[in-house]
């Protein structure tokens, strides 16, 4: 079913090469996005419950705008709308980057932007899921607000929130796709170049069906692995702890008859 993808093209390559180069752009486009969106919503989800009512209600603002508009819509604003509303000479310096550049840091903007937004929601979510004695007994040691977000509220928060980052995390790979809209050759432009070419419709999307799959279960598993690792204990009971417990629950279980024989 998939030979097509190794036959020659007009240009000397074979069709599985261009899913190669759609594959590397859209890892480029999803990892630098992600550190993006990583950096940018720890800021703007510790702006969410600042005691400062301005940066909290800039922030949520950030938020809503980001996370409510369509990802579609914005791409479209920052590749199509932001050089008309710039200044002629930087709008004509932004139209004038050459390809594939001019539609990669549109397309990167817009998707660290809104997964950011995103991001601030789970950080803003793990911060209030602490105990607000973390906050108190920091202060109590003379911490101030900067050094009680950095060394204590903000580490325990992330460590909270990893399971829910990995939707994010899997989520950034997919929304490349919409890159294509502005004539990023990714892996999903370059299914629909290879089917456009082949007519090999259900070959084409079916080989990216399945690299995206893979990206995912990879990006699954990576996150489960940093889940495990950084987990604060006593949190979540896991198979090692449950097994235990469940032993010693069940030889105490067992007891009661005897015990109660002699009592009687």
């Amino acid at each position: 079913m998939f030979a097509v993808l190794f036959e020659q093209t007009a240009d000397g390559q074979r069709y599985i090469d261009w899913l190669l180069s759609g594959l590397g752009w859209t890892l480029a486009l999803a990892f630098f996005g992600w550190w993006i969106a990583f950096a940018l919503g720890i800021v703007v989800g510790i702006g969410r419950t600042v005691q400062n009512r301005a940066v909290a209600a800039l922030a949520r603002l950030y938020v809503e705008i980001f996370r409510n508009i369509p990802v579609l819509v914005q791409m479209f604003l920052w590749y199509f709308v932001l050089p008309e509303i710039l200044p002629t000479t930087l709008g004509n310096a932004i139209k004038q980057i050459p390809p594939p550049w001019g539609s990669f840091f549109p397309a990167l903007i817009c998707l660290g932007l809104y997964t950011a937004a995103r991001i601030a929601e789970q950080v803003r979510a793990g911060i209030e899921a602490l105990p607000r004695g973390q906050a108190e007994a920091a202060s109590a040691l003379g911490l101030g607000g900067y050094l009680t977000y950095r060394h204590i509220i903000v580490p325990q928060a992330l460590r909270l929130i990893v399971p829910s980052l990995t939707s994010e995390v899997m989520g950034i790979y997919k929304n490349t796709s919409v890159a294509l809209t502005i004539g990023l050759m990714e892996l999903t432009a370059q299914a629909r170049q290879i089917s456009e070419a082949t007519f090999q419709t259900f070959t084409a999307f079916g080989a990216a069906t399945l690299i995206y799959l893979a990206l995912a279960l990879i990006a699954y598993q990576g996150m489960a692995l940093i889940d495990r690792a950084v987990r604060i204990p006593g949190t979540t009971r896991t198979e090692d702890d449950i097994a235990p417990n469940l032993a010693e629950e069940v030889q105490q279980a067992g007891s009661l008859p005897a015990g109660m024989e002699i009592a009687k």
